[in-house]
C-alpha cells in the first residue's frame, strides 16, 4: 500500500469517527427532546382543560349567586348575568368535550365519567335557578352540593395528571441519565481510538521515513561520500542522499536539480 493511500485510509478513519459521533450524539438528543415533549403534550392539555373547566365554573356560580340573592324587582335576570352564565357553560362544556377525547392515564376514564355525571345534574339545577326557581333553599339544599361535587371530581383530572407530569419527568430523568452514560461511554472509547491514531500514526510514518533516513547515510558513508546537512529533516537528507549519489554516477537530471535548488 502507498503512503498516499495509508494517508487517506488514516484521514478517512478520524472523520469516520467524527461522523460516527455526530450522528450518535443527534439521534439521542433527539430522543431525550421527544421524552421532554411527550411529558408535556397530553398532560398538559388536560391540565389546560381542567384549569379552564374550574374557571368556567366560578363564573356560572358567579351567575347563579347574583340571580338568587339579588334579584330585580321585575323577576327578570339582567343581560348581563344570562351572557356570563351562558359563556361559562360553552367554556366548561367545549373542555369537557376536549377532555373526553384526551385520556391517557389509569383511572382517568371513571374520573371523566363523574364529572360528566356531575355536570349533567349541575347544569339542570343552574337552568332551573335561570328559569324562576331562585329560592335560597334550593340553592344551598341541591346546588351547592353538586357545585362542589363538580369542582372536586374536575380538580381529581387536575391531580391525576399533575402526579402522571410529576412520575413521567422522573422516568425522563433516569432515561437521560443512562442515555448520558451511553453517550459519555460511546464518546470516550471513540476519544481513546482517536488518541490511539494520533499516537501510533504519525509515529508510524515517521519511523519508516526515519529508517529510510538512516539507511540513505549508511549506503553514503559506505560509498565514500561526506553528508554535512545540519538538519534533522528526515525527507530532506534522503533527498540530498539521492542529489549527492546521482552526482558521483553522473546521472543527475537537470529538471530535477532545479525543482530541488528552489
Amino acid at each position: 500500500m502507498t503512503l498516499k493511500k495509508k494517508l487517506t485510509f488514516g484521514l478517512g478513519f478520524l472523520f469516520l469517527i467524527i461522523f460516527v459521533l455526530v450522528i450518535f450524539y443527534s439521534y439521542y438528543i433527539g430522543k431525550l427532546s421527544n421524552d421532554a415533549e411527550n411529558i408535556l403534550k397530553d398532560n398538559y392539555k388536560s391540565l389546560v382543560y381542567s384549569k379552564n373547566m374550574i374557571s368556567a365554573l366560578e363564573d356560572m356560580r358567579t351567575a347563579i349567586n347574583s340571580i338568587v340573592f339579588n334579584p330585580t324587582d321585575d323577576k327578570k335576570t339582567p343581560d348581563y348575568y344570562l351572557k356570563l352564565f351562558d359563556a361559562g357553560k360553552n367554556e366548561f362544556e367545549g373542555n369537557l368535550k376536549s377532555q373526553n377525547s384526551n385520556i391517557t392515564e389509569i383511572n382517568e376514564r371513571e374520573y371523566m365519567a363523574a364529572v360528566d355525571q356531575g355536570y349533567a345534574l349541575y347544569a339542570d339545577l343552574c337552568l332551573r335557578m335561570v328559569k324562576g326557581e331562585r329560592g335560597p333553599a334550593l340553592y344551598f339544599a341541591e346546588y351547592q352540593p353538586a357545585f362542589e361535587n363538580l369542582r372536586h371530581a374536575v380538580t381529581n383530572i387536575n391531580d391525576i395528571n399533575m402526579q402522571a407530569v410529576e412520575r413521567k419527568s422522573q422516568m425522563a430523568k433516569q432515561h437521560s441519565a443512562r442515555i448520558i452514560k451511553l453517550m459519555a461511554g460511546v464518546g470516550t472509547f471513540c476519544m481513546i481510538l482517536a488518541f490511539g491514531y494520533f499516537w501510533y500514526f504519525p509515529f508510524y510514518i515517521s519511523n519508516s521515513v526515519a529508517y529510510l533516513s538512516d539507511r540513505m547515510k549508511g549506503l553514503l558513508k559506505k560509498s565514500g561520500i561526506v553528508l554535512d546537512i545540519k538538519t534533522n529533516d528526515e525527507t530532506f537528507i534522503i533527498l540530498q542522499g539521492i542529489n549527492l549519489m546521482e552526482n558521483k554516477l553522473g546521472v543527475k537530471d537537470k529538471k530535477e536539480e532545479s525543482r530541488f535548488e528552489d
